[in-house]
C-alpha cells in the first residue's frame, strides 16, 4: 500500500521547517520507526520516523527545502520488499552535480558550455575536478578554451565552501540583532573570591556523589544565588510587554550550553524549588541533549533569567547579550589564581569576574550593581545560599 510522508505537527509558534538531511533515498528498505529524515527548525532538529516497514518512494521535497506543516514530503510504500540490487547507487542528477563544483570548476563549466554529465569525476563522492575537465578536453580534442586559459586553468585552487546558515544560527543571530536594536544594553561588572565553594566542594563532593549520583559543580551554586538576588531585586526577573511591565512570580532559569549547532538556552523552569543535586543533574541533562540534539522545544521555551559561562571556554571577561525579552543576564568567566588584599595582607586566591547586562529601560544602574554585589556576597558566603540571608 502507498502512502505519503507528510511534515508533522510542528511546536507552537514554529510555521516551517528546512529538511535537513534525508537518511533514505528512493528503493531503500526502511523498518517501523527508523528515522527517515531530519527537519531543522528555528529551536530543535526533528526525527520524521516511518510509518510501517517498507520502502522508500519518490522523494517530493528535497534537502535545503523549506516546508510546512502537513506538506508532503515524500511517497511511503508499505509492506513492498526493496528491488534495488545490493551496493546499487542511485545517480545523481546534472544539477545536483553542478551544486558540488568548485566555483572555478563551475566558471570552466560555463565557459567552455561543457556538458558534466559525460565527464567521471575523481575527487571525493565523484566530485568533478579541473584535472578532470582537462582530460576530457584531452580525449575529445576539443580546441574550444575559455578566452582567458592560463589564469583559469593552471592557477592553483584555493578551497572555499559556501554552506547555507542554519536555521538556528538565523535564529540566534536575529535575536542578537533585535536585543542591540531594541533594548537599551549596559552592562556592569564585578569580581568574586570562590575559595569558600572550593573549599565546601572539595570537603563534600565524594559524599555528595555518594548520596546524590552527582558531581557537585559550581552552577548550581550560581543558580541557587542568581535567585535569591532575584527574590531581592524582581524588577531583573521582569520583561517589558508593550508598555508594561511584566512581573514574573516564578523563576525559570535558562543555561547557556554549546551544541554543534550554536548556542542554545534550556531551561531550569521552577528552579527555585529544586535541590543543588537536581539542579545539576538536570544541567548535565541539558549539556548531553545539546550535544546529540535531541533537546524539545518545551525545554528551551520560556525563561525569566540567564546564566552564560563563558570560562568553560577559557574567557577571562565578556558582555554578555540580553536574551529578549527577559532584562538581564548574568555572565560567568575562568577562574584565575590571582593576588587579592585579605585582611590586610596579599593572597593568592581563586577569582572569577562576573557580568551582568541588563535593560536600562526598566533596570536601574544601582539596582543593577546592587543585583551583582549580592550574587558576589552569596558566593563567597555560600552558607548564606542556605539560610536565605
Amino acid at each position: 500500500m502507498t502512502s505519503k510522508i507528510k511534515v508533522p505537527q510542528l511546536p507552537e509558534s514554529i510555521t516551517d521547517a528546512t529538511i535537513l538531511a534525508w537518511h533514505k533515498k528512493a528503493g531503500d528498505p526502511v523498518m517501523r520507526d527508523e528515522s527517515i529524515l531530519d527537519l531543522e527548525t528555528d529551536k530543535v532538529v526533528l526525527e520524521v520516523p516511518a510509518p510501517d516497514d517498507g520502502v522508500m518512494g519518490e522523494i517530493i521535497q528535497q534537502q535545503g527545502a523549506v516546508v510546512k506543516e502537513g506538506d508532503i514530503l515524500a511517497i511511503f510504500n508499505e509492506g513492498v520488499q526493496s528491488t534495488a540490487k545490493p551496493g546499487a547507487t542511485v545517480q545523481a542528477e546534472p544539477s545536483q552535480i553542478n551544486t558540488t563544483l568548485s566555483p572555478s570548476v563551475r566558471h570552466l563549466v560555463k565557459e567552455l558550455n561543457i556538458d558534466t554529465t559525460q565527464i567521471q569525476g575523481s575527487g571525493k563522492d565523484g566530485r568533478i575536478l579541473k584535472s578532470d575537465i582537462m582530460a576530457w578536453l584531452d580525449q575529445q580534442e576539443q580546441t574550444v578554451k575559455p578566452p582567458t586559459p592560463q589564469p583559469v586553468i593552471e592557477e592553483m585552487e584555493r578551497p572555499q565552501q559556501r554552506v547555507a546558515m542554519t536555521r538556528l544560527r538565523a535564529k540566534i543571530a536575529e535575536r542578537l540583532v533585535e536585543a542591540q536594536q531594541t533594548a537599551a544594553i549596559l552592562t556592569t561588572f564585578n569580581e568574586v573570591n570562590l575559595q569558600n565553594i572550593i573549599d565546601l566542594r572539595t570537603k563534600y563532593k565524594d559524599l555528595f556523589n555518594k548520596t546524590h549520583d552527582s558531581k557537585l559543580g559550581f552552577m548550581s551554586f550560581f543558580v541557587r544565588a542568581s535567585i535569591e538576588a532575584l527574590k531581592q531585586f524582581p524588577t531583573i526577573n521582569a520583561s517589558i510587554d508593550g508598555q508594561d511591565v511584566l512581573y514574573h512570580g516564578y523563576y525559570d532559569i535558562g543555561i547557556a550550553v554549546g551544541s554543534p549547532r550554536g548556542l542554545v538556552v534550556p531551561v531550569l523552569r521552577d528552579a527555585d524549588q529544586w535541590s543543588f543535586a537536581e539542579i545539576e543533574n538536570n544541567i548535565r541533562e541539558y549539556g548531553q541533549k545539546a550535544q546529540n540534539g535531541s533537546l524539545t522545544y518545551a525545554e528551551l521555551q520560556g525563561g525569566t533569567f540567564t546564566i552564560s559561562n563563558g570560562g568553560v571556554y577559557g574567557s577571562m571577561l565578556s558582555t554578555p547579550i540580553l536574551n529578549p525579552p527577559q532584562s538581564a543576564i548574568l555572565g560567568m568567566h575562568n577562574i584565575i589564581q590571582r593576588p587579592i588584599a585579605e585582611d590586610g595582607e596579599v593572597v593568592i586566591r581563586p577569582m572569577m569576574y562576573l557580568a551582568l547586562s541588563y535593560d536600562h529601560r526598566i533596570v536601574d544602574g544601582k539596582e543593577a550593581v546592587q543585583f551583582l554585589v549580592t550574587i558576589k556576597n552569596l558566593l563567597e558566603d555560600p552558607a548564606r545560599i542556605l539560610l536565605n540571608i
